[in-house]
């Protein structure tokens, strides 16, 4: 069985708080992983979240890495052919421009489980095509 990492970083501070925005993606990512693994399982894809915070200093120090989604190794941005952006926060994050997203004009500070999973596809199609590249033996 085939399987996906799905990793998703995010500000965690002292008190174990994180913003709204990360908060909602978390739940979109949940979202999207209970859609992915209800479909694809019975092809034998399976999928796994790997979750990582960042402390304080490394959000202070690069506060574009906080609710960052790596699918199968690859950004997130990278397989939608998104860009990455920033706007003003809050909560832990202060006062802080957090990462966006923009697709086809539509600006995401919260990552929707349709980008999770249609990135999520793109990489299930690549491991397809990787392992049909493979001329049969006749």
């Amino acid at each position: 069985m085939k399987t996906i990492q799905i990793t998703w970083q995010r500000l965690v501070d002292d008190q174990g708080r994180t913003c709204d925005r990360c908060r909602g993606t978390e739940q979109e990512l949940h979202k999207a992983l209970r859609f992915l693994v209800r479909s694809l399982a019975p092809m034998g894809i399976a999928f796994s979240l790997e979750t990582r915070a960042l402390d304080v200093q490394e959000f202070t120090r690069d506060p574009s890495q906080s609710n960052r989604v790596w699918i199968d190794g690859r950004p997130l941005e990278k397989w939608l052919g998104a860009q990455v952006g920033a706007s003003p926060c809050g909560g832990p994050c202060g006062d802080a421009d957090c990462r966006t997203l923009m697709l086809e004009g539509v600006i995401y500070e919260t990552i929707p489980a349709e980008l999770i999973i249609r990135a999520a596809l793109q990489a299930v199609e690549r491991e397809v095509k990787r392992l049909t590249a493979t001329p049969l033996s006749r």
